[in-house]
């Protein structure tokens, strides 16, 4: 018998409305621009598919071994219905979802959120206490993550979901250019 799947899909799709000009996900973090963080990590994830919602010709430049996805229309849950979509059609029991804007994530912590996602989804829990991405869902949840719509995301359905901790450190979330301050 086939081990289950794994997928893990980089959402790399925003429109970054806070940052204003320019992309940010290839603004300087430390050095390197700051999707090919996020990429990097998803490249040594435990996970047997590789995939990233991506609209930017140019970040997608930064992510060799990721198989670019379209997001399905114009909004946030529109690039999580496409990385659900393309996650059903490998087949997948469990999808990882990252986000293309937090650089500082130990792969420890992509490894326990993972190891957390079994019968109901696990997430981060973030300093303001909410359970949020990193996460993992299980196949059973795929249809009420297709489900969602608009400018959201699964934060309804991490509602109780296996806790993974972590470092506020590991948890940054570039949203503005102020977030990258000294760290360029």
């Amino acid at each position: 018998m086939t081990a289950p799947l794994t997928a893990g899909v980089l959402l790399a799709a925003g429109h970054s409305r806070r940052w204003g000009d320019g992309n940010k996900l290839l603004a300087l973090w430390n050095g390197r621009p700051l999707a090919s963080w996020a990429a990097d990590s998803l490249r040594r994830a435990p996970v047997d598919l590789r995939a990233v919602v991506i609209r930017d010709s140019q970040v997608t430049t930064l992510m060799p071994g990721l198989k670019p996805l379209a997001p399905q229309g114009d909004d946030q849950a529109a690039s999580l219905g496409a990385a659900v979509a393309w996650a059903e059609r490998q087949g997948a029991a469990r999808l990882l979802i990252l986000l293309a804007d937090m650089p500082a994530l130990p792969d420890a912590v992509i490894a326990a959120v993972l190891d957390g996602c079994g019968d109901r989804p696990s997430g981060v829990r973030h300093p303001d206490g909410r359970i949020g991405v990193p996460a993992c869902f299980p196949a059973p949840v795929f249809p009420q993550l297709r489900g969602i719509t608009g400018d959201r995301g699964a934060g309804a359905l991490l509602r109780g979901a296996n806790a993974v901790e972590a470092p506020a450190e590991a948890l940054i979330d570039v949203d503005r250019p102020e977030d990258l301050a000294d760290r360029a």
